[in-house]
């Protein structure tokens, strides 16, 4: 998919399957163990597949913080490709602080590795501006090195 002007991208080939991958995305006891990056943690991760379907959980920071997301899934393409968004709540209830849309799509690459890459699509220059600030990179990548030692184990 094309870059749009308030994306942010992480893109890299990881040594894993796309189906190992997709589990760790899809699977809520799976999401648990690496979506955040150490020391923060997920709890209570809800995902329905569905189109509409919920996609929340609560991000959880070493002090005590607690960030709870909600949201919906737009698409799901197993193993291949997931479109969520905190613009809707379940129900297609418009959200109160739509923040971002995150595309993630896998390509295996026939040697066990996938090409795995994560768009954080936000509403506006400020948006992204604020999760760049908040550490996307960072943040995204530490993530993406959990997500691709889990996926190895499974």
């Amino acid at each position: 998919m094309t870059n749009h002007l308030h994306d942010l991208v992480l893109s890299r080939t990881m040594a894993a399957s796309s189906a190992a991958l997709w589990r760790c995305w899809t699977e809520p006891q799976l999401l648990e163990r690496w979506f955040c990056p150490k020391p923060w943690f997920v709890t209570d991760a809800r995902i329905d597949l569905t189109p509409g379907g919920e996609f929340a959980c609560t991000m959880n920071g070493p002090g005590g913080e607690k960030f709870p997301s909600l949201g919906v899934v737009l698409a799901a393409e197993p193993g291949k490709r997931l479109v969520t968004t905190d613009a809707f709540k379940p129900g297609w209830i418009p959200s109160d602080r739509a923040f971002l849309t995150t595309e993630i799509t896998l390509e295996d690459q026939g040697d066990g590795t996938t090409l795995y890459t994560a768009t954080a699509r936000h509403w506006s220059d400020e948006a992204k501006q604020e999760h760049e600030a908040m550490g996307f990179h960072e943040g995204w990548g530490a993530a993406g090195v959990q997500l691709e030692a889990l996926a190895q184990t499974l």
